[in-house]
């Protein structure tokens, strides 16, 4: 019989990512929704700590009890050398408010992280994405993480992935994560990543 599992995020585009990366285990995934879990306000004060790790965990933690599954839960971001590592654990909400306008998120957070690196050359655009998978069962909580290297391009490029995709050029090549096909990102990316190091224990 297989087992089920909840993975707790409320991005579309991240849920997808990680229930590909699952795939072919002996498993059943769940989103949020599938599981009836509504909305609440206090989700908004679950991401409270200074690290990818903290905020996975809470969020693993979290959701498990609400949901009495066992949980996967992800943060994850952009680290850029020139920004000291920013936007970092901020990544999702980097853009200020007023700066955003009528933009959405994804597209405000990139103009401004344009905006930030103006006049950088590109030696000095060096940035990674890191990724902290956490999973809370009632016997145990698990923690692994990915990273995937590479740079910011000087503009968008691309239409597929989300938030900073179309500006992270992969290390080894040219292309960015918004120009390459969804099945070779799933495979180099920071998320891909920390699953491989999470399946062994789920199979």
């Amino acid at each position: 019989m297989s087992r089920t599992y909840l993975v707790a995020t409320r991005n579309a585009h991240k849920l997808q990512e990680i229930q590909d990366l699952l795939a072919g285990l002996a498993i059943e995934v769940l989103s949020l929704t599938d599981a009836g879990i509504q909305r609440h306000a206090d989700e908004e004060s679950i991401e409270v700590f200074d690290s990818f790790e903290g905020n996975a965990l809470a969020k693993a933690h979290y959701y498990r009890g609400r949901s009495d599954l066992p949980t996967i839960a992800d943060d994850s971001g952009l680290c850029v050398d020139a920004l000291d590592g920013a936007p970092g654990i901020h990544s999702r909400r980097f853009a200020p408010q007023e700066f955003k306008g009528d933009l959405d998120e994804d597209e405000a957070n990139n103009r401004w992280l344009l905006d930030r690196l103006a006049g950088v050359p590109d030696a000095r655009r060096g940035a990674h994405y890191r990724c902290a998978l956490a999973l809370a069962e009632e016997a145990r909580t698990l923690l692994v993480n990915g990273t995937v290297h590479g740079r910011i391009a000087t503009g968008p490029r691309g239409h597929n992935g989300f938030g900073y995709d179309p500006l992270f050029v992969v290390a080894g090549g040219d292309s960015t994560f918004g120009q390459l096909p969804p099945e070779v990102k799933a495979a180099r990316s920071h998320r891909a990543d920390a699953v491989r190091r999470l399946r062994p224990w789920l199979a």
